[in-house]
């Protein structure tokens, strides 16, 4: 059986706004909640792959959060996973990117994987931290930024178009490894009607982890493990002075344009 861990996350919907408590941490509870996009075509990316033999790959996806995150699992079966691991504690809580990383790598040292697949970022956070860290807990290959990702189940390796802001590299790693999603990897697909039914009439399908479960040291989880802090959070970034130019003739406009395209290379 070859196994597909996929690590998502709720997010709040950041199309309704933000809002943030007195410390500067995202107040969850008072905003809708979403499954991170990123984390969505990664789950989309594993679902691919089980449907070119259903019946010998195994998707089972993982989350860390509040109870209530047991939604986007239920959203995740629905849409093809064959079940969920949900890990919360009240001792976990405040995590930042290390101590989230720990905690999710010290649940996967208890599971049995072939490929893990996160998002690239998280949309309340946007550091692109977690993934990586994940996999240098563990101890496996990582390869980010993946806008194609192919497994070849013979050789036992997976092959990854990264992508760049000025081109692509193609990578391939030996299994076990670990691949951050773009969103652009993919269009996930719709929850099925029936599976829906599945998700919600089987409470089964998600199993619950708390501290117990969990192969991390306490030194390592929660606020206490978290040596990030929070200066200032906002949802509203003030964009910086552009830039002024006076051309004289259209002709050098166009120059000036194209060289500044060519050097983001943009063209």
């Amino acid at each position: 059986m070859f196994k597909i861990v996929v690590c998502v996350k709720q997010v709040p919907d950041t199309a309704g706004g933000v809002k943030f408590k007195p410390d500067g941490t995202l107040d969850r509870s008072a905003m809708l909640s979403i499954m991170n996009p990123d984390d969505k075509a990664g789950l989309e990316a594993a679902l691919r792959i089980k449907d070119q033999d259903p019946e010998n790959v195994h998707v089972t996806l993982l989350t860390m959060g509040l109870p209530k995150a047991d939604d986007i699992l239920r959203e995740g079966i629905a849409m093809g996973a064959d079940d969920g691991v949900l890990v919360t504690d009240r001792v976990l809580g405040g995590a930042d990117t290390w101590a989230t990383s720990c905690t999710i790598a010290g649940a996967l040292k208890n599971m049995d994987y072939d490929l893990i697949i996160t998002g690239r970022q998280a949309i309340d956070g946007d550091t692109a931290q977690v993934g990586p860290q994940i996999s240098e807990h563990l101890g496996i290959p990582v390869i980010s930024y993946a806008r194609e990702l192919k497994v070849n189940f013979d050789e036992h390796t997976v092959e990854v178009k990264r992508m760049f802001d000025d081109g692509y590299q193609i990578v391939k790693a030996k299994l076990p490894a670990l691949v951050t999603a773009l969103s652009e990897l993919n269009e996930p697909r719709y929850m099925r009607p029936g599976r829906i039914f599945d998700a919600i009439d089987h409470p089964e399908l998600v199993t619950v982890w708390g501290r117990a479960n969990l192969d991390v040291d306490d030194k390592d989880i929660g606020k206490k493990g978290s040596p990030t802090v929070i200066a200032k959070a906002s949802d509203k970034v003030a964009k910086g002075k552009g830039v002024k130019v006076t051309p004289e003739s259209p002709e050098e406009a166009v120059d000036y344009i194209t060289k500044v395209l060519d050097e983001k290379h943009v063209i």
